[in-house]
């Protein structure tokens, strides 16, 4: 291949995954206006509240970091799931899951061990209580063919159900709705680094976020493993004629994905609160479905959805003066929804015009 074909594929290859964002978000944009402008306020002046209320001070990005963080865990793990050709339902319980045996894990620690020491048992621990979740969904799957969406929703009742009997009953501290502060372990705010950030929740879970992330690119597209995995969420079929052990991949694929969930739970558990707390989870599961799709399944694309839709949610209590917080519920629904109408059709259009370009297009 030459210097100038490799240039004209990677110029495809960098216009067809950012255009299609671009429009679904100029799309999002649009319908944010009539939707502000009927609530009879300016869209420049809540746009400008927005980010104001994010980008403008270091206590409004500090939060945004921070809600990125949980949703690049959550959104990481729908997306490996759906490399495979499994929809993951199940984020929120394996966060769940996995903040809860870090809390755990934390309170029976002797106290006063240095957070480095004892990082790499929180972050096995956690992986161990989402991918126990995730692998159940997993066996399920491979062993019986059970749909793992159905599996995944009915575990999200199951285990959230059981993690707030087991807090309540047994390791809640007095007449609240949590464990213990962790003995050891607990990592600092970025503060620490950035005094600006004080207040808000951002801490260093936000590093391991993203090396995490580099991992899962790696074990994605440069490992064999992850080669099959893709191979499998193709085609299962050919994957199998290949060689490929089909319901191995399945299970493997749910268990790394609920693993990677689980390990989000240290950014409530050992980041910011230092202690386990029913109920943490709620909503950041989900709204990891929206980050994978809006990320396009890819670890780096993840990252920015998931910057974005933090932005989208810590803005809305920036804009709650000016319009009901429920509005910036409907963009983050509407940048979905924008986002999976319009990669399709804008992918053809550029396809086409290259083709009538001819080959130096």
């Amino acid at each position: 291949m030459s210097a100038s074909a490799g240039a004209r594929r990677w110029r495809a290859q960098l216009e067809e995954a950012v255009l299609p964002a671009v429009v679904a978000l100029l799309i999002a944009a649009l319908v944010g206006d009539v939707l502000i402008i009927v609530y009879g306020q300016s869209p420049g002046e809540v746009y400008r509240a927005l980010l104001e209320g994010t980008w403008g001070n270091a206590y409004g990005l500090g939060q945004v970091l921070y809600k990125t963080t949980t949703l690049t865990f959550t959104g990481l793990s729908v997306a490996i799931g759906l490399r495979a050709g499994l929809f993951n339902i199940g984020a929120e319980s394996q966060l769940a899951a996995g903040g809860f045996a870090a809390g755990v894990l934390g309170t029976l620690l002797p106290p006063g061990l240095p957070a480095l020491l004892v990082l790499p048992l929180f972050i096995v621990a956690a992986a161990i209580g989402g991918g126990a979740v995730g692998g159940a969904a997993g066996v399920l799957k491979s062993k019986w063919g059970a749909h793992e969406v159905i599996t995944t929703i009915m575990l999200n009742f199951i285990v959230l159900a059981l993690l707030n009997y087991l807090t309540v009953a047994h390791f809640k501290v007095f007449d609240t709705l949590h464990t213990a502060d962790v003995r050891s372990g607990a990592l600092p705010r970025l503060s620490a680094l950035i005094p600006p950030f004080h207040g808000s929740a951002a801490n260093m879970v936000l590093f391991l976020a993203l090396a995490v992330v580099a991992v899962a690119w790696w074990y994605l597209f440069r490992s064999r493993a992850g080669y099959e995995l893709r191979a499998v969420g193709l085609q299962p079929g050919a994957a199998e004629y290949g060689g490929v052990n089909v319901p191995g991949v399945w299970w493997r694929a749910m268990l790394i994905s609920g693993a990677v969930a689980g390990i989000g739970g240290l950014n409530f558990v050992l980041g910011y609160k230092h202690y386990y707390e029913d109920g943490f989870s709620t909503g950041a599961g989900f709204l990891g479905i929206a980050v994978a799709l809006v990320g396009r399944n890819n670890p780096v694309g993840v990252v920015l959805a998931a910057l974005l839709f933090g932005t989208l949610s810590q803005g809305g209590l920036a804009v709650n003066a000016l319009v009901p917080k429920q509005m910036v519920d409907v963009l983050q629904a509407v940048v979905i929804i924008a986002v999976v109408t319009s990669v399709p059709e804008v992918r053809r259009v550029l396809r086409s015009a290259r083709r009538r370009g001819g080959p130096e297009a």
